[in-house]
């Protein structure tokens, strides 16, 4: 062998060991990471977190993973504490407002835990002994083979009860008190209504999508609301034929037209049912109870690679993966975003965006290519890190997904 050849393979097994080591060093730091988080979280909340040493740690895709894990637990048993007096009570609040709840559970719990039926009343702009009537009627409505089946009561009394601002506030806390405290699964999260709740549901499915799996809505009004946000679950629509109070009955055939255009332009998404059932009026006999089965055979889509986001008047700042900084935020507000398992694409009436990463989106372990309303940006590497995992859990909670990793993309 030449001395040349010899020095060469020397080299070369020298870079492969310095490569392990680092490997190795960076792990340990990883988990170092992690223990720090477990022990900090012993005696602080979960709101210091981001501002510790640890928090800014790149993190390994397991490590990542456990550290979601860790600061879950800690949310969930921080929201079972909280929320004992507000379950005793049955009813929750948000600042003077209430929203009383009764809940029953049925079947036995899968291993990943129960499902979860948010049913609402109907009623509306009626006196309150009448819209308590509509609730208590709703309770005995519907029955589940298996899940928790939560019958809210609205806050007001008002004919759009079911679709203020205070509600997406009142469902977010609703579903995570009973992920904490009932054994939910909050990959399989339903809505349904009747009359006034279902128009909850035709304004509350497509504003509060990333929360839900699936939703149902029975003989409601949809009123200015459009469609585009079911695109990633199942929805459910069922009328009376003769219903035809505020048109439903008409305002319900257009929306099989256009759930049916929606579905033939995007095959992989919007998947509905619509059944008008020409003999009923608003009343249609228990027949649309059909809905409940329908909506469990979907599970939620939490890193979906489309999304369709159009804003309501109640506005967000967050939709699955996309996230808007408040100056962005704007009623009626259309953006589409794609992500082909690598490169992401953004489109829409914005400036300036944040990508919430996983891994189960795109590979956090190579660079990153957005191309924001037809402008490719320059290709970027994130970091897993506990910071980003920390804020995500502490603002949003539990029972939304996970990212762990973020990118802010910004027009040129």
């Amino acid at each position: 062998m030449k001395l040349n050849d010899r020095f060469w393979k020397s080299l070369i097994r020298q870079q492969f060991v310095t490569m392990a080591l680092l490997v190795t060093l960076t792990s340990n730091v990883s988990a170092d990471a992690i223990s720090d988080l477990t022990a900090f979280l012993n005696s602080h909340e979960i709101s210091a977190v981001a501002e510790q040493d640890f928090a800014n740690v790149k993190l390994s895709k397991s490590d990542a993973e456990r550290a979601i894990a860790v600061l879950k637990k800690k949310r969930l048993e921080t929201v079972r504490s909280n929320s004992k007096e507000e379950l005793n009570a049955g009813e929750l609040k948000l600042g003077e407002l209430r929203m009383p709840i009764w809940f029953k559970a049925y079947g036995e719990a899968p291993a990943n835990g129960h499902s979860l039926f948010i049913s609402m009343h109907g009623g509306g702009n009626a006196p309150k002994r009448v819209n308590d009537r509509q609730w208590e009627n709703q309770k005995q409505l519907y029955e589940p083979s298996e899940g928790v089946y939560v019958a809210p009561r609205a806050p007001t009394d008002t004919w759009n009860l079911w679709h203020q601002g205070h509600i997406d506030q009142f469902y977010d806390r609703l579903i995570e008190i009973m992920v904490a405290t009932q054994n939910v699964n909050p990959d399989r999260v339903y809505i349904m209504g009747y009359s006034a709740g279902g128009d909850g549901v035709f304004q509350l499915a497509p504003r509060m999508a990333d929360r839900l799996a699936a939703a149902a809505m029975m003989a409601g009004h949809p009123n200015e609301t459009k469609p585009d946000g079911l695109r990633n679950i199942g929805f459910a629509l069922f009328m009376g034929g003769k219903d035809a109070a505020y048109k439903r009955n008409e305002v319900a055939a257009d929306w099989k037209e256009k759930l049916a255009e929606l579905r033939k332009q995007d095959p992989e998404g919007y998947e509905h049912e619509v059944t008008i059932f020409p003999e009923f009026g608003h009343w249609m006999q228990r027949k649309d109870a059909v809905g409940v089965p329908w909506m469990a055979k979907f599970k939620r889509k939490n890193w979906p690679m489309k999304i369709v986001w159009l804003q309501d008047d109640v506005t967000h700042d967050r939709f699955y993966w996309l996230q808007l900084p408040e100056n962005e935020v704007k009623s009626r507000q259309r953006i589409v975003a794609t992500c082909d398992g690598k490169d992401l694409t953004v489109s829409g009436e914005v400036k300036s965006i944040t990508l919430l990463l996983n891994d189960d989106l795109v590979n956090l372990d190579e660079p990153i290519v957005v191309t924001l309303n037809g402008k490719k940006q320059k290709a970027a590497s994130v970091q897993r890190t506990i910071g980003v995992i920390a804020k995500s859990v502490d603002r949003y909670g539990a029972a939304r997904p996970v990212p762990t990793a973020m990118l802010e993309v910004v027009a040129d």
